[in-house]
């Protein structure tokens, strides 16, 4: 996808709330090359003031940042620009989170982890038609493998209560976190 293809509208601002640093910088980089007035914030408080003060006509909000929840952000854009268009873009994918998300005025919800051309469809889909699928999904193996691993870091790296929580047997998760991940 190139930058002349996309009709951003008169005001191309993005607003982008994500605590993973790395992760903000190259999906900002990305978003400016196809043409997105990029403004970066790495907690709620940050999203906040940001949306607050300059509401973006588009927006990507973490679900979890380190200080709170990237709903709020979400439902403060709702009310000071109520036309934005905001992807929650998540690694913790579950179908309530995206119910709550949708619920309170996203436009999308994304599981992690997602490229700048997933949440370029998803900013710009209009109506009811859903953005393509995407050219080179996740594996079933790798969905699991990007599972567990989160699992494993939200236990503090703790094999015996992620294999508790996983409901798998310790010897198993151990070999699990010895292998490199699936493609």
């Amino acid at each position: 996808m190139n930058a002349e293809a996309i009709d951003l509208g008169p005001d191309p601002s993005l607003l982008l709330v994500d605590d993973d640093e790395a992760f903000l910088r190259r999906l900002g980089k990305a978003m400016e090359k196809r043409g997105f007035a990029v403004t970066m914030a790495g907690t709620v408080e940050e999203g906040r003031r940001i949306a607050s003060q300059t509401p973006p006509a588009y927006a990507v909000v973490d679900l979890r940042l380190e200080d709170g929840n990237g709903l709020d952000v979400v439902e403060l854009l709702r009310g000071t620009r109520p036309e934005a268009r905001i992807v929650v873009l998540t690694g913790y994918g579950a179908i309530a989170t995206a119910v709550a998300a949708v619920k309170i005025g996203a436009t999308d919800y994304l599981s992690k982890p997602a490229d700048a051309t997933e949440v370029t469809n998803a900013l710009l889909a209009r109506g009811d038609a859903l953005p393509p699928p995407p050219e080179n999904p996740m594996s079933a193996d790798r969905v699991r493998w990007e599972h567990i691993q989160r699992v494993y870091e939200l236990c503090d790296r703790n094999v015996s209560e992620t294999a508790r929580r996983l409901g798998m047997h310790r010897r198993t998760l151990q070999r699990i976190l010895a292998k490199r991940s699936p493609r």
